[in-house]
């Protein structure tokens, strides 16, 4: 029954939000008021450079990595193990610390990935660095590989509850990302 504590503690965790704090360390604005409005390393890319970014994204991969990890090492099953995945990526959606606005959750996802099995993560990564290279846009990378995700982990893991939890994860962020499919389709995304 104590393993089932690891869920509200993976959403706990998962809700601290890595670029705003990067930003706030850094001296640089807000990035919920500043380009995309998105608490995300894409946009603190934009708004602070390559290091915040890249602060910002190993943060956002440590929110998913973390929990997923701590709850292998008590020995969660399967159905709890499903549910801290899903919770440390919904407290990066939707973070209790910083008004429930939170970012996109790609990079928490390949925390999560990694954290089931580092075989899972690095195909997850795999896809999205062979989209990237091909077709040179990190939402198109970001949006294959999170549709390909259930795949893969049916065929790594094999396990029904983190299939279904992916399949929901990968949903989300299909529709988290509906603004940069429109552009995508239009020809404008970047």
């Amino acid at each position: 029954m104590i393993e089932w504590l690891l869920v509200p503690a993976a959403y706990l965790f998962g809700s601290v939000s890595s670029a705003i704090i990067v930003c706030r360390l850094m001296g640089l604005e807000d990035p919920r008021n500043q380009g995309s409005g998105n608490p995300g390393a894409t946009n603190v890319m934009r708004i602070g450079g390559k290091k915040a970014a890249a602060i910002t994204l190993l943060g956002d991969a440590l929110k998913g990595l973390v929990p997923v990890l701590v709850a292998k090492a008590m020995g969660a099953d399967s159905l709890v193990l499903s549910c801290v995945v899903f919770a440390a990526f919904l407290g990066h959606l939707y973070p209790l610390f910083f008004g429930f606005k939170g970012g996109k959750g790609v990079a928490t996802s390949f925390g999560v990935t990694l954290g089931v099995t580092w075989l899972l993560g690095i195909v997850v990564s795999g896809t999205w660095f062979i989209v990237y290279k091909i077709g040179g846009i990190s939402s198109l990378a970001a949006l294959i590989a999170a549709t390909l995700t259930p795949v893969y982990v049916w065929l790594i893991v094999g396990d029904a509850n983190l299939v279904i939890t992916f399949v929901l994860i990968s949903t989300i962020l299909l529709w988290r990302h509906r603004a940069n499919i429109q552009r995508l389709l239009a020809g404008e995304e970047r």
